[in-house]
Order: structure tokens, then sequence, then C-alpha cells
């Protein structure tokens, strides 16, 4: 097997902290996850096999009490001046192993994100909630309950939109919201998540970031329906489904912060759902470098292994460059994320960041299909062999260029920041 760890990053901004973790985190996926894969496309209703695996990573090696404050039991994350970097770690080991592993893994996080990294900090909220994910040997899913079904990934689309599409409604009464609505497709949604992070709006049909609001939503509260999770492409490791709210009473400081933060504070969560999917990629990718090379290293045309024949030669090295290339623009994207990070120093809420960091995301996950398609050609009829896993990944990451929007707005944000546009 291929050392993988020779694709390039800048080594000389990574926290110590990630060496260390990283060969735990991929000593424990070589182990747990990556031996059964293959049978995941079959379980991806029951997760006879997944949950165990997710039981291992995320509570065994503590991975969903991250963002928590070590008084609470958690790692402290949120606090760390490396987030960004050390959840690219992360989602790029993840992603080597399964990106939808990785995706169920990492949306934990999102959700959790709104009231746990500075400046948007409820102490509150951390503490009301912390037990829930630090307190158990069990794995515990989050979701973003955020896409609807008339609107897809309109409320993601923030700066344009306002948030006016959204028709999940939160109304106040005394000291409790009443939430209503219905979500389609949130990860981690069939059945799986036990807290939802609800956007929804306070005045249907407003664009003022007033009237957006952020409230969490514990899962077995009445009211609350979670249908089962569907049968897709690819992902399965990643359970999709729909969510109603019917009348769903919660306290009124289970909102996240307040008019107009709730906002910013969610605005945030788009950048790094872009860093994470290109760190879902590099690590697909590493895989499949890792695949290519065995079985170019084993194959053989005119009594030379197929590396040794300068058509073959010539695929695989574009392959390697455009590999090395995404990486680098990956963790690239992590370091704009940690504003803290100079020369940076930007809000994660700036167009500034969030046309960036879309720009990478859509470079990188164009490169990965590319990658992925050339690879297959190399492989031949190999290619779509389930036993080689490059179909599976191909699949997999096919739904990473999909999300958030996809392709469209990732050009249309950053059309608005590098070209001042302001009617799209």
């Amino acid at each position: 097997m291929m050392d993988i760890d020779r694709f390039s990053r800048p080594e000389e901004y990574i926290s110590p902290f990630d060496r260390h973790f990283r060969r735990l985190i991929r000593s424990t996926l070589e182990e747990a996850v990556m031996p059964h894969r293959r049978r995941y496309d079959e379980d991806w209703k029951d997760h006879r096999l997944i949950e165990p695996a997710f039981d291992r990573l995320m509570a065994g090696l503590g991975l969903q009490k991250g963002l928590f404050p070590l008084k609470y039991g958690g790692m402290g994350m949120g606090g760390s001046d490396y987030f960004f970097r050390l959840g690219y770690m992360v989602c790029e080991e993840l992603g080597r192993a399964d990106t939808g592993f990785a995706v169920a893994l990492a949306v934990t996080y999102w959700p959790l994100l709104v009231i746990s990294v500075e400046p948007y900090v409820n102490e509150r909220l951390i503490a009301q909630f912390a037990p829930l994910f630090c307190d158990t040997d069990k794995a515990v899913f989050a979701a973003n309950a955020m896409t609807e079904p008339q609107g897809g990934s309109d409320i993601e689309n923030l700066n344009l939109l306002g948030g006016k599409t959204i028709r999940t409604t939160a109304r106040l009464e005394g000291d409790q919201w009443v939430i209503n609505g219905h979500k389609l497709w949130p990860t981690n949604s069939g059945g799986v998540a036990k807290l939802f992070g609800v956007p929804c709006t306070t005045k249907p049909g407003s664009n003022d970031p007033e009237d957006f609001a952020f409230i969490y939503v514990p899962a077995d509260l009445p009211g609350v329906t979670q249908g089962g999770p569907y049968e897709k492409a690819g992902m399965a490791a990643d359970k999709n489904g729909d969510i109603w709210f019917e009348d769903v009473r919660v306290p009124s400081w289970y909102r996240a912060h307040g008019p107009g933060k709730d906002a910013e504070a969610f605005y945030q969560l788009i950048s790094f759902g872009q860093v994470m999917s290109c760190a879902f990629l590099t690590g697909a990718l590493m895989n499949l470098y890792e695949k290519l090379s065995e079985f170019v290293s084993t194959r053989t045309y005119h009594n030379r292994p197929l590396k040794e024949n300068d058509a073959v030669a010539g695929i695989i090295g574009r392959i390697a460059g455009d590999i090395d290339i995404c990486r680098i623009l990956g963790y690239e994207a992590a370091m704009i994320g940690d504003r803290r990070n100079k020369p940076y120093g930007r809000p994660l809420i700036s167009e500034d960041v969030v046309g960036r960091v879309r720009n990478i995301k859509d470079f990188v996950s164009d490169k990965a299909i590319d990658c992925f398609g050339k690879a297959m050609d190399v492989l031949g009829l190999h290619g779509a062999d389930r036993d080689w896993d490059i179909e599976k990944h191909w699949r997999d990451i096919k739904m990473v260029q999909l999300w958030m929007g996809g392709k469209q707005l990732c050009q249309m944000e950053a059309a608005r920041y590098f070209f001042n546009c302001e009617t799209l």
C-alpha cells in the first residue's frame, strides 16, 4: 500500500495534537469500518453493521464530545484556534474510510456549532445538551433540520433570500416556542437524531434576519415525528428522511441567541459544511490513490506493471497531481475557517469567507469526480467491481458535490464575492 501521507498540506500550521489523533482515528477506522464498508449498501435501513462502528468512533473515542468544553466532559474543540483544521483532519480520515459515515458523524457537530464557537456561545444550552453526548457509551446524533420540501437548499442562501422561503414557523406563547413545519432529507433524520437544530421563521415570508430563528428541539418531544430512512444510491451510513413538527413546544431559552444573532451564527455553518465537504472528498481521493496504486502495481501489460506503461502513467500521474492540489486547497479553506489564524482574521459570516470556501469546494468536488472517472477507466471492468471500492466512493462523493446548493449556489456565491454581483 502506498503512503497517503506524502500528499501536501501546510505542516507548519498543523496542530501538534493532529498527528497523534490522526493515527488513533485511522487505526480505528481500518479495523472497525473499512473491512465492512462494502456491505453498508445493504445495511442502509437497519444499520446492524454500521451502528457498532459509530459507537466505537463517536462514544468510544469520544468524537461526539468534541465541541463541548472540558468541564462538561468534552474535548474543548469549540474553543480551539485549530478547530477547522482539527475538523478537517477528522473528516478526511473518515472520508477515506466511508464518506457516508463521515457526514453522519460530522453533521452531529453542525447544529452544535451555533452555540459552541466564539463569538456565538450559549453557555446555558451547552450545559443543557452536553450530558446527552458526553455521559454515554453509545453514539448520539444531532441533525441540522434545514432542508424543506418546497425550498431545497434555499435556506442556505441567506445572503440573497434572507430566509423568506422558510415555512417552518416558531410562535412565542408565554415562555415557550411553538414550532410547526416539515423538514426533508436532513442528515441523521430517518429516526437517528436525538437532537434537532431547527432553522425556522417567526414571520413567514420575511427576509429580515431578525425573523430568522434557530431553535433546538429534542427528538422525543410530543409532536415530533420522524419518517423512516430513504434508500439512496450511496451514503448508506447516513440516514435521511422526513421530520414533522406539529405544535411542538420547547422552552423559550432553547433559541440559540435571539433576533439577528441567530442568522449570523447559522451563517457560519455554511463555511463549516463546505470545508468539511472538501475533507470528505480528499479523504476519498487518498483511498482512491491506495486502491489505484495496488491495481496498477499488481496488474501487468507486456510483462510490466501497468504503471510502467506511458499512457497509464500519464493518467495516474495527473490523478496524483490533482489529489495533491485538492488537499492543499482543502487545508487552505480550513485555515480561512480558523478565523483567529492570521493573516485571515475575517469572521465566518462574511461574504468574503463564504465566497472563498464555496469556490474551493466547487473546484475540489469537480476534481474528485473527474479523478474517480479516470481511475475507473484505468481499471476497466474492475472499475465497477465492488471489490475495488472505486464505484462505491464515486456514488458517495457525487452526493457531496450535490448537497448544500450544489454547484449552482457555489458558483453564485463565488460570483457575488469576486465579481460584485448584486442580483444573483
